[in-house]
């Protein structure tokens, strides 16, 4: 809908008056030596103005006071409410309302002439879009991006404005279900960044802008792919938005390590004025290094269109070879048969909610890996393109889904945008290797046959030919079938349920609500003595030993349990605890808390993981605190043959794995030893192949807190400055012997200084010894530092870098 008057005018003013939104100079020239090239793709993140509206009902488009509002200088990725790290704990609900942002923006003459479009990567959840007071668009739903084009309403060589006002609100036909009733949490904000692109108008188009099935920007299939050759069919959209016929070639160029592999170029063609043409070209790769899960081969496709002796658009694609075949008897990455050991992940941080940094999802990605997961189903929406980039890098594979929980309105619209959800998902994430299938399903939600149809149908019109899988929590249509393992188990009183069809299987959810639920099945008479919350997967890292191990043994009992089925893979609930909008705490149920620090359930995992023949990746875990609550049960995951405990230096046994009920199909089935008493002092776990010591740990008693150590978990990428990076930092109890004493709820103090800011409050209590807090980088880390105090032990001081 077009902005009307009342809201124009005073906008305009606004900013002709240059009071509380007036604009740096940084903010009204774009990057000129970038902006002077023939195309640039020129980052549009900075310099925003954004006003949350904090009462009152849905906002109209009539007599908007904005002349009269305070805004706030704001750079994307930015989330409308920096919410408690357990949302509701004050009783509020997450902020849901109307949110403004504002930016302006001067053009440059070298753009006379050229296509300018604006691409948001996401805005939550609907986006009306006002370009110099002409409404361009209303977008519908929040979690996959969507290109305007602004040519013809931008002012040559002048200052410009854009308007975009958000509603993040329930919506009936977005979804995924009304907050209140929901299992997670949406958030708001521009929430991803903005790319401003310059190109001429004989150009390559974007995908999301062109809205062609199969088609537009680029689209990378692969037609054959083994050890010996790989052939690719690279199909390219190029665009003539000038006012004549214009001749053009267009190559591909495939490097690996910045290596030129092989190449195509077209013969010239003409391409009508106004027209848009779809090019296919051959490659074919000899001997091609494919991307595996222990070895992401990567490589960059060029893409350049050539005219009058000159690039006039290019454009530069990752790709991974790889093939995946799937069936009813598994799964076969590149002729090898492999079990995907997986977890589910919501992407929700503490306190900023979706606004993550692209490092920070690549930090994300890395931890996933390093917690001995192969395989991630993203629960249960589009997650940012940065995470798919980084598990693209790391060899992770994903299931790539749209937004849907127990919601299924039977209303056209609804249906309609669901359909369009499924198609510009795999429009924006068609060429990552990462991509394992389209769930193209509304989980858990009773869809019409006719709505499972075209769901499935768009997976395949969209992506033709071998090697695409649509998958779904309903058995038909689908070619993977989704299922949790508590909709396999029967329930006490009740048939068991049907047996899964002829057609490949994933165990997408696992561990928590056959054990919330009490309905595991297996092992429940055995748990007589314990009370019902520690019967739970549902565990506080700073809650008591006991609970956590139980957390561990149900995790191990449900996926000895899913080894025996002929499935492709599973997918543990969840990777991290999180928020939801129906409950007043957090679901607690992930192998790492929402502050991203490991419980003991995630040593199993990462004990799943085979070491190599050189010993790299052996693992040794002793699971336990040792204090005077802890079991003389003690349990250590290892993925070697044979591990040896000492306690004080005595040797309590050396042994093989556990061979028992919970460990029939594990590959590396834990250690329990059994001690007769507790005795302070340090147990010391040694991990045996044959009898050579491939890894050790000690776990000491813990004494009293001497002093605090304080870090800042990386995960091995450095804090990036100018875009939002957040990470967090760990300020650790911890005794004279470096020890950390696991208390919860002692109170930590965080101050920073330079160009830092805290996301958290900067007092934050310790969760079994470790208080987390998170930052944000500003544009510079020079005499950026961090300070920790409390407890009455001495600050610590740490430099950010």
């Amino acid at each position: 809908m077009r902005l009307p008057a009342p809201f124009r005018a005073p906008c305009r003013a606004r900013f002709r008056l240059g009071a509380l939104l007036a604009a740096t100079a940084s903010a009204l020239a774009l990057s000129a030596g970038a902006a002077d090239l023939p195309f640039a793709d020129l980052p549009f993140n900075d310099d925003w103005r954004f006003h949350r509206v904090e009462s009152g009902g849905p906002l109209g488009h009539e007599a908007l006071p904005l002349a009269g509002w305070s805004w706030e200088a704001v750079r994307l990725p930015h989330t409308t409410k920096v919410e408690a790290r357990i949302v509701q704990a004050d009783g509020k609900a997450q902020w849901q309302g109307d949110a403004f942002y504002v930016k302006r923006f001067r053009t440059k003459p070298a753009w006379a002439g050229q296509r300018v479009t604006l691409r948001f990567e996401a805005a939550m959840n609907v986006a009306d879009v006002w370009l110099n007071g002409r409404h361009l668009t209303t977008h519908l739903g929040g979690f996959l991006p969507f290109t305007l084009d602004l040519t013809d309403g931008l002012k040559p060589d002048d200052e410009n404005e854009v308007v975009v006002h958000l509603d993040n609100r329930d919506n009936a036909v977005t979804g995924p279900k009304p907050l209140k009733d929901l299992d997670f949490n949406t958030y708001g904000g521009l929430y991803r960044g903005a790319t401003l692109s310059v190109r001429p108008p004989l150009h390559i188009s974007d995908e999301m802008l062109a809205g062609h099935v199969a088609g537009g920007g680029i689209v990378v299939r692969q037609t054959r792919v083994d050890h010996d050759r790989a052939d690719l069919t690279v199909t390219t959209e190029v665009r003539n938005d000038g006012p004549a016929a214009r001749r053009f070639t267009l190559t591909q160029r495939l490097l690996r390590d910045g290596k030129a592999v092989t190449q195509v170029r077209s013969k010239p063609i003409t391409l009508e004025a106004g027209a848009a043409l779809s090019l296919p070209q051959e490659l074919t790769v000899a001997q091609p290094h494919l991307w595996s899960l222990d070895d992401p081969a990567l490589y960059d496709l060029e893409t350049a269109v050539a005219a009058d002796d000159e690039t006039v658009d290019s454009r530069r694609t990752r790709i991974g070879l790889r093939d995946i075949v799937m069936t009813r008897d598994g799964l076969w990455l590149n002729g090898a048969k492999t079990f995907l050991r997986g977890v589910n992940r919501h992407q929700e941080y503490p306190y900023v909610g979706y606004a993550l940094s692209p490092e920070a999802s690549r930090r994300e990605a890395r931890l996933i890996k390093a917690a001995g997961f192969d395989y991630i189903r993203l629960s249960h929406y589009p997650q940012d393109p940065a995470f798919l980039d980084a598990a693209d890098e790391v060899g992770l594979l994903v299931l790539d889904g749209i937004p849907g929980w127990q919601y299924a309105p039977q209303d056209p619209a609804f249906a309609a945008q669901v359909v369009r959800t499924c198609r510009d998902m795999i429009r924006r994430d068609r060429n990552h290797p990462s991509v394992l299938a389209w769930e193209c399903s509304l989980n858990e939600s009773p869809m019409a046959d006719s709505l499972v149809d075209a769901l499935h149908a768009a997976v395949h019109e969209e992506l033709p030919g071998p090697g695409v899988y649509s998958a779904g929590w309903m058995p038909r249509a689908y070619d993977v079938y989704l299922q949790a393992r508590q909709h396999r188990l029967p329930e006490t009183g009740k048939e068991a349920p049907a047996a899964a069809p002829d057609k490949p299987l994933i165990v997408s959810e696992y561990g928590d609500w056959e054990y919330y639920a009490m309905n595991a099945g297996f092992q429940q008479g055995r748990w007589g003595d314990l009370l019902p919350q520690e019967r739970s997967s549902r565990q506080d890292l700073g809650g008591p030993e006991k609970g956590l191990l139980q957390q561990a043994t149900n995790v191990q009992e449900a996926h000895n349990d899913n080894l025996a089925l002929p499935a492709v893979g599973d997918g543990y609930w969840a990777m991290f605890d999180y928020n939801r909008g129906y409950a007043p705490d957090l679901e607690t149920s992930g192998v790492h808390s929402i502050d991203r620090l490991p419980k003991e359930a995630a040593f199993f995992f990462m004990s799943q993981r085979d070491m190599k023949a050189d010993s790299t990746g052996a693992l040794v875990h002793v699971a336990t605190r040792w204090t005077a609550d802890s079991s003389p049960s003690v349990r250590v995951f290892s993925n070697a043959e044979a591990v040896e405990l000492r306690l004080n230096g005595r040797l309590i046994a050396r042994q093989a794995p556990d061979r028992d009920r919970l460990s029939t199909h594990l590959r590396h089935p834990p250690f329990t030893f059994k001690l007769d008493r507790f005795e302070a002092g340090t147990l010391e776990a040694v991990a045996y192949v044959g009898d050579r010591a491939v890894a050790r740990q000690q776990v000491r008693t813990p004494g009293a807190a001497h002093h605090l150590d304080l870090s800042l978990d990386t995960q091995g990428v450095a804090p990036a400055t100018g875009h939002n990076d957040v990470l967090f930092v760990r300020a650790r109890l911890v005794d004279a012997n470096g020890t950390t004493v696991p208390t919860t709820g002692t109170d930590i103090h965080l101050a920073s200084s330079g160009d830092i800011a805290l996301m958290s409050p900067d007092h934050v209590q310790t969760e079994a010894g470790t208080a987390s807090f998170l930052i944000r980088i500003g544009d510079s880390l020079t005499g950026a530092t961090i300070t920790a105090d409390g407890a009455g032990l001495a600050a610590v001081s740490m430099p950010v870098r």
